[in-house]
């Protein structure tokens, strides 16, 4: 076989599998349907949790459940599946908001936290002061 052709043949056969990927689904991230949805998810994981007021995303790709003082329950869209933590001020490499996008890293190396976009102002606050720890907050101007 010439080369050219095994050339095509290996070029053709990985665009076939990233299509094949792609149109069953394996591209898509998970999206909350509601509060409900986040609810039942941090559950599922954290059952004797008992979280209060939930702030969705725009994107509803990530929830935000107060957990008390100085704890945030998160749940977030990773892939096709969900993925949940208990965040402390401790957990917390820097944290920043700026309107109502809140830029959160973690010291966590599974997850390292990511840009949330809220509805409004507002919530992007209750999730800062959920978190808040006036040695690393940095509120952008």
């Amino acid at each position: 076989m010439s080369l050219p052709v095994l050339v095509f043949l290996v070029v053709f056969g990985i665009a076939l599998s990233v299509a094949a990927v792609h149109f069953t689904g394996g591209t898509t991230t998970a999206r909350l349907a509601g509060a409900d949805q986040a609810l039942a998810r941090f559950a599922e994981d954290f059952p004797d949790e008992k979280p209060g007021t939930v702030r969705l995303t725009v994107d509803h790709h990530a929830a935000f459940l107060d957990l008390g003082p100085q704890r945030c329950g998160i749940v977030q869209g990773i892939g096709d599946c969900f993925l949940t933590r208990i965040v402390t001020p401790h957990d917390i490499l820097a944290l920043a908001r700026e309107g109502n996008v809140v830029s959160l890293k973690l010291n966590d190396f599974t997850w390292k936290g990511g840009k949330f976009a809220f509805a409004d102002e507002a919530g992007a606050l209750a999730v800062v002061a959920a978190l808040q720890n006036h040695d690393q907050i940095r509120k952008a101007a």
